[in-house]
């Protein structure tokens, strides 16, 4: 064979690649998302799907040993009919499969990457479980790629996942699985660049986790109330949404439609020092409830209806609460629209929210947020 002839099936195999990329970016003309996770006591039969156009199953899990992709004993019931549940009240509903998550072991996936044989297990048995189960595609959430060589090896890994997918695709006859990943707020993590190039070309899209800036138990809020996902940075030297967002388009060059804005239907709750003093920036002593005062969007509407008294800042783009000594910093509808019409006007391709256990059981972030993009 000569070396034209070798080089023949290279060239169909980049074409093909290349072809998928761009008819999957197509396919997906808008992300209206959010995840679910187990923990969260929320059935999935619950959940309004008719208000989402893509659901995340959260989590799967990485086998430390052998760098399969797994799934618990507990959690495969509802996972393994994840799809076919949500889809009884959203036919067109898209579900992907999340693997990994704040609580997971960062070191086990730097561990995954950083081999060949590993990525291949770990590839290999994602696509399974996927197929298996029904799932329109796979969501890494590894956070955090903490090194330059990890990062490197992010990128391998996400060229060669895409690689396999397209190729199970063409081997199977069945349309490519959707691959995403939920990454950190910034298109760097704390100045270790992540692999643009990679991530570009791989994926058909990014989560941008542009919210947990700051809260009760973080290094910078154990002393003052914050935003805890401001837009915007006001006249302060905020950590905010919008700076990351630019990050991804403009020092990373990643495609507008291929970034998708985070948002949370949950908030932070700080104790005041000064119950007279319940601004942003107000004096604070840590956590009101619990270790990190984390509380859901229908914990937040159960205080305010007990007379919690409401601020929304239209400069920052975040609401907060509070009631004595308690103060909340949270998304409400009107963050929540803002943030949406931001995206819009960006030209993003869409939102997603962590998570819908959390919202209110008339699913009043959901609604506003489907209703602001149109």
């Amino acid at each position: 064979m000569s070396s034209k002839t070798r080089a023949l099936p290279l060239l169909f195999s980049a074409l093909l690649f290349l072809i998928h990329i761009n008819v999957s970016a197509a396919q997906t003309t808008v992300v209206k998302a959010a995840y679910w996770f187990p923990d969260s006591g929320q059935a999935v039969s619950t959940i309004n799907s008719t208000l989402f156009t893509h659901l995340f199953c959260a989590f799967a899990d990485l086998n430390s040993a052998t760098y399969q992709v797994t799934i618990s004993s507990t959690n495969l019931p509802q996972f393994s009919t994840f799809t076919q549940t949500v889809q009884q009240k959203n036919p067109n509903v898209k579900t992907l499969l999340s693997i990994g998550g704040g609580n997971s072991s960062p070191s086990t996936f730097a561990a995954m990457a950083s081999q060949a044989t590993r990525r291949k297990a770990f590839i290999d048995s994602s696509i399974k479980l996927a197929r298996n189960y029904s799932f329109y595609g796979l969501d890494l959430d590894w956070e955090y790629p903490s090194s330059a060589t990890e990062m490197t090896n992010l990128g391998s890994l996400l060229t060669e996942w895409r690689a396999a997918v397209v190729n199970e695709s063409t081997t199977s006859g069945k349309t490519a699985l959707l691959l995403t990943a939920a990454v950190f707020r910034n298109a760097d993590y704390y100045s270790i660049n992540y692999p643009f190039s990679s991530v570009s070309s791989s994926l058909d899209w990014i989560n941008v986790m542009t919210y947990d800036f700051y809260g009760p138990s973080f290094a910078e809020g154990k002393t003052s109330t914050y935003p805890p996902a401001a837009l915007y940075n006001g006249s302060t030297s905020l950590i905010n949404g919008d700076a990351g967002i630019v990050s991804w388009i403009n020092n990373a060059g990643i495609s507008t439609k291929k970034i998708v804005i985070g948002v949370p239907f949950y908030g932070y709750a700080w104790k005041l020092l000064n119950p007279n003093n319940h601004g942003f920036f107000a004096p604070a002593n840590g956590s009101a409830i619990g270790a990190y005062g984390d509380q859901g969007y229908n914990q937040i509407k159960d205080l305010i209806s007990r007379g919690y008294q409401t601020v929304y800042n239209a400069t920052v783009v975040s609401n907060y609460c509070y009631n004595g000594t308690t103060w909340i910093g949270y998304d409400d509808t009107q963050s929540i629209s803002a943030k949406v019409s931001y995206a819009k006007g960006k030209a993003l391709l869409g939102y997603f929210a962590w998570h819908t256990g959390a919202d209110t059981t008339t699913w009043t972030l959901s609604q506003t947020a489907f209703s602001t993009w149109g």
